[in-house]
């Protein structure tokens, strides 16, 4: 998250990757304001065992696109309804990324549906997160 205000927006996502039993971190990492740490995690999350990213972000939400330029991982985007725009300034940064740099972009406060985007993405290696989206 790139503030302490998104987990709001964010923790049903937290409460369904749990459900399926998948190991959950949130953390929050600044685009803006820790830009160094930011580009930290996001260069080392494959080698510390991460498999997906779920980078929400409000306003210029600059956070998922900058994960994406600097990881291989997959990033899901989720826009957070942060500013007098509602989420819509949000939505337009995340989805507007350069060839090159994909993040999959969530709908405003689509917390829920990046959590499921996620479980897809690791039930394509994992037989029992398959079978669990399959119930």
């Amino acid at each position: 998250m790139g503030s302490d205000s998104d987990f709001p927006t964010m923790e049903p996502a937290v409460d369904t990757l749990r459900d399926f039993g998948v190991e959950v971190e949130a953390r929050v990492v600044s685009a803006h304001r820790s830009p160094a740490a930011m580009l930290e995690f996001g260069r080392t999350a494959a080698d510390a065992g991460y498999s997906v990213i779920i980078a929400a972000a409000g306003g210029a939400a600059h956070l998922p696109g900058m994960l994406a330029s600097v990881t291989r991982l997959p990033v899901i985007g989720v826009p957070v309804p942060a500013t007098a725009l509602d989420g819509m300034d949000a939505l337009l940064s995340i989805a507007q990324m350069p060839s090159g740099v994909p993040v999959a972009t969530m709908a405003i406060g689509g917390a829920v549906n990046a959590a499921l985007m996620a479980v897809r993405i690791l039930a394509v290696s994992d037989p029992a997160l398959a079978a669990a989206l399959d119930r």
